[in-house]
């Protein structure tokens, strides 16, 4: 077996089952495994990097509590939010209603107010808090959804990693504006991840991206990356979970559900102009480019080619397990990249998936650096500190962008007016090559090719001849 096959393989082994768990397999015993498991994680994790790391996020977070109170944090979305959960609980116009002073409307679907009623029971002054400390906890938990897709580091030093991603992750500029709009990326982020994460064999794989689907549109393309990838059974749950999700806002809210989907839907002005910077997304990117609001069909082409080609990359990714290590985290991650390139709108705190890029660039870093220095090509370094300076330049606000300056952006300032455009295609570039130059290495074709009579009674001799090899052994 190949150097390259056993990396491979034990990439997609995974952590293994972690021998603290209690015993027991009743839903009463895995509720109490999943409680109980942050504590078993901290106790079994290294004490000087758990409490060097802790000490670090708490000063981190503590910076950040302090430029939030100077920034200011007007937290619009969790505005709406609330908004939509009073239209549902007294009956009120769910897309007809303005709020905030940039009189901001309702642009999910009905499923989505539904799921904002609890924010009634509260008061914005709680609601603020207790939504930036949930959606720190959910960083975290996003950090230990991607260790784990990505199956580094080992099982006792993720609970450092967990803490560092939680307090240095603030930082990222979209978990930054996340926090500061108080928006729901980090739930969605977490719901797809935990769904890909678990097992293929698991009947009920393919629901939470459904109802992340529910939620926003744009999660459906995952669904449509397990079908490429020959996940035939959790593409249909998520397309069914989705399809229960429209019945559920049928049920309750069946003026609002029938207005949306055929009318406020295919209305763009109610999400925001395109090409002002907050729009990272290929259409945005190229409606900058070209100085207008509209860019018609040129953005149309540019977006289907990225889709296409960043579908197939990540369908090449992960179906090359074999002879690449990490495989369905570059495959996910890629997947997750295509999503917001080609949403029409993608605004910043859309690209939260930067979190499990990096951590996926990390491990490439990490492994690379850990070979003999005969050997050693110090490539994913240099690109895990670009995609992360990236994320944290903050790049598409320094700009000129007040009023109409975003259609007049200058040649120099349309590069990091679409930092995070030009940061996908080229994650999604790299994808590609990555993997051209694993299954060369491994001297396979770039892509599976029809078997002819000649190469499968080729194969079947090299079947048998390897069969007779093993048995050799035993006969001597």
């Amino acid at each position: 077996m190949t150097a390259v096959q056993d990396e491979s393989r034990a990439a997609q082994a995974g952590p293994g089952p972690d021998p603290a768990t209690p015993p027991g397999t009743g839903p009463s015993a895995r509720l109490t495994a999943a409680l109980t498991a942050p504590v078993r994680a901290l106790r079994g994790a290294p004490r000087r990097p758990l409490l060097t790391v802790s000490a670090a996020a708490f000063v981190s977070l503590l910076t950040y509590a302090i430029v939030r109170h100077f920034v200011g944090t007007s937290m619009v979305d969790m505005i709406v939010y609330r908004a939509e959960g009073h239209a549902v609980v007294n009956g009120g116009d769910l897309y007809g209603f303005r709020v905030t002073e940039w009189a901001l409307p309702a642009t999910y679907p009905p499923f989505a107010a539904m799921l904002f009623v609890p924010t009634t029971w509260f008061g914005v002054g709680f609601l603020r808090i207790a939504i930036t400390v949930g959606n720190v906890a959910l960083l975290g938990l996003l950090a230990h959804l991607s260790f784990k897709l990505v199956g580094w580091p080992r099982r006792e030093l993720r609970p450092v990693g967990v803490i560092l991603v939680m307090g240095g992750g603030v930082w990222l500029e979209p978990v930054f504006t996340t926090l500061r709009y108080g928006q729901v990326n980090l739930v969605l982020a977490c719901l797809i991840l935990w769904d890909l994460t678990r097992s293929d064999t698991r009947l009920s794989k393919g629901i939470a991206i459904g109802i992340a689907a529910g939620v926003k549109l744009t999660p459906g393309l995952f669904a449509v990356y397990l079908l490429v990838t020959g996940r035939v059974r959790a593409a249909f749950v998520a397309g069914f979970a989705f399809l229960g999700t429209f019945l559920l806002g049928a049920a309750f809210l069946p003026d609002a559900t029938w207005g949306y989907w055929t009318k406020y839907m295919f209305d763009s002005t109610r999400v925001g102009k395109t090409e002002i910077v907050d729009n990272q997304s290929v259409r945005g990117a190229v409606a900058r480019l070209l100085h207008t609001a509209d860019p018609g069909t040129l953005a149309t082409l540019a977006a289907g080619l990225v889709a296409v080609g960043g579908l197939a990359v990540a369908a090449w990714a992960s179906r090359s397990a074999r002879w690449t290590p990490r495989a369905e985290a570059w495959g996910v991650c890629c997947a997750a990249v295509t999503a917001v390139l080609v949403s029409p709108i993608s605004w910043t705190h859309h690209w939260v998936w930067c979190v499990p890029m990096l951590v996926l660039l990390a491990a490439e870093a990490a492994h690379e650096s850990s070979r003999p220095a005969a050997v050693r090509r110090l490539r994913w370094r240099p690109v895990f500190v670009a995609t992360l300076v990236a994320f944290c330049s903050f790049g598409m606000w320094l700009v000129p962008h007040k009023g109409d300056l975003d259609q007049h952006l200058s040649p120099l300032s349309q590069l990091p007016a679409a930092v995070y455009p030009l940061a996908g295609i080229c994650f999604l570039v790299l994808a590609a090559l990555r993997v051209r130059a694993r299954r060369s290495a491994a001297g396979v074709p770039l892509v599976r090719l029809p078997a002819t009579a000649a190469t499968a009674t080729a194969t079947a001799a090299r079947t048998g001849a390897g069969a007779e090899r093993q048995q050799a052994p035993a006969a001597r």
